[in-house]
């Protein structure tokens, strides 16, 4: 924070980093979600669906715990915003292994943790026993 404090007090000589750089470096401006995706999709098959777009930095294909197959969603990730808003208009709806793909603007997840503990009810008393 204080190295940010003096960037602002540097004065109007020099430029602070634009913010859509910003969104770039914690990777959610230009990050897109897949859904509607077939089971046999893999994350090179989407690379190779939206790399006509632009450059995909990563393709991830969300996969149940358990089971390890695919839930039928996954996220794309490119470097600019304008190859993100081209692959919109381009690949949403479009047939994608025999399936019609919905994609959007991935929304940044939340941590709805705190760090504090749950409390759960008064403790329990010890018993004691005659």
């Amino acid at each position: 924070m204080a190295a940010f404090r003096r960037m602002i007090s540097l004065g109007s000589n020099r430029t602070l980093t634009p913010p859509s750089l910003l969104t770039f470096r914690r990777g959610i401006a230009f990050k897109l979600f897949v859904g509607g995706l077939s089971v046999h999709t893999t994350e090179k098959g989407l690379t190779d669906a939206f790399s006509d777009c632009g450059q995909v930095i990563e393709a991830k294909i969300i996969t149940d715990r358990v089971s390890e197959r695919s839930k039928g969603f996954g996220f794309v990730t490119f470097a600019s915003r304008d190859e993100a808003a081209n692959a919109i208009s381009q690949m949403n709806g479009k047939a994608l292994n025999g399936r019609d793909i919905f994609v959007d603007y991935a929304k940044p997840t939340y941590s709805k943790s705190t760090g504090m503990p749950i409390a759960r009810g008064p403790p329990e008393l010890p018993t004691v026993d005659s």
